[in-house]
């Protein structure tokens, strides 16, 4: 099944360059979806995971096999309702949970996917400190049967020598990919 997976995307490019938003005038928000009541996109355990190596100065761990799209600021990985997106951009100081409520969070409140932030908060990985933003929001209609539905989002941002990555990780709300999403945030590492 074809789905459009571009609005996590954009809701990543929209974090990383929360800076640069101008505000403007309020659009219509959309309603949240309710949850699957069997959501798709568990990440199977059995699941093999391969080393991506960036040139944009960052390695992670992605699972084999995902759809690959670059983008001169990041690079995606997609299957179904599932995705990895991490874009690196330039800025002067390492975000904290307070710096990023008016801007990261706050651009991510304005898009039109009825964005609902649970938690913000400082994590220790082994990349090092980083700033976790949970949310939920929904997902594009898939262009074939304009079906969206509810997704759960974790973003991790992590800075080093005037760049932040900002990693995103999405799937079906309720999907059960936990371990996955662990293993993930912590192969990020910066080179």
């Amino acid at each position: 099944m074809l789905v459009n997976i571009r609005l996590p995307i954009v809701l990543a490019l929209v974090l990383a360059s929360a800076s640069l938003i101008v505000p403007v005038a309020a659009h219509a928000q959309a309603a949240p979806l309710p949850p699957e009541k069997h959501p798709p996109g568990d990440i199977p355990d059995t699941q093999v995971f391969v080393n991506h190596r960036s040139p944009l100065g960052f390695t992670l761990k992605v699972p084999e096999g995902w759809a690959r799209r670059v983008t001169p600021d990041g690079v995606s990985f997609t299957s179904a309702y599932d995705g990895v997106a991490v874009s690196v951009t330039r800025v002067a100081a390492a975000p904290s949970v307070e710096s990023v409520k008016p801007e990261q969070a706050a651009a991510l409140r304005r898009a039109p996917a009825a964005v609902r932030i649970a938690k913000i908060a400082a994590v220790s990985l082994p990349a090092g400190p980083a700033v976790l933003i949970s949310y939920s929001s929904n997902s594009e209609p898939n262009p074939v049967t304009g079906k969206a539905i509810r997704l759960e989002n974790e973003q991790y941002l992590f800075w080093k020598d005037g760049k932040l990555a900002t990693l995103t990780l999405y799937a079906p709300y309720g999907a059960d990919n936990v371990d996955q999403w662990r293993l993930m945030s912590r192969s990020f590492r910066w080179r």
